[in-house]
C-alpha cells in the first residue's frame, strides 16, 4: 500500500515538469506524469526491498530523485524527436 506513496509523488513530480518544460503541445499531458510515477514507483520498490521503510528519508528522495531524472531526460528528448519529424513531414509535402 505504501508504493502508493511512491506513484503518487512521481505523478505530482512529472506534472511539475510537464509545465514546466517548452513544447507542451508536441507531447501528451500525460506522458511526464507516467513516467515519472513509473520511475518513482520502481524506485521506491527497490529501495523498500533493500529495508528501507516509509519511516526513513532514502525512499523519498530516491523517488524525487528518480522521477525526476526520468521525466526531465525523456521529454525533452520526445520533443525533440517530434519537433525533427514534424519538420521532415512539412518538407517533405512541401508545406
Amino acid at each position: 500500500m505504501q508504493i502508493l506513496l511512491g506513484l503518487i509523488l512521481g505523478g505530482v513530480v512529472g506534472l511539475a515538469v510537464h509545465f514546466a518544460l517548452p513544447h507542451r503541445d508536441t507531447r501528451g499531458a500525460a506522458l511526464a506524469p507516467l513516467a515519472a510515477a513509473a520511475a518513482a514507483s520502481v524506485s521506491w520498490t527497490v529501495v523498500t526491498w533493500a529495508g528501507f521503510g516509509v519511516d526513513s528519508v532514502v525512499p523519498w528522495i530516491v523517488a524525487i530523485l528518480a522521477s525526476g531524472a526520468t521525466a526531465l531526460t525523456l521529454v525533452p528528448a520526445l520533443s525533440r524527436a517530434r519537433l525533427r519529424s514534424d519538420e521532415a513531414t512539412r518538407r517533405r509535402h512541401g508545406i
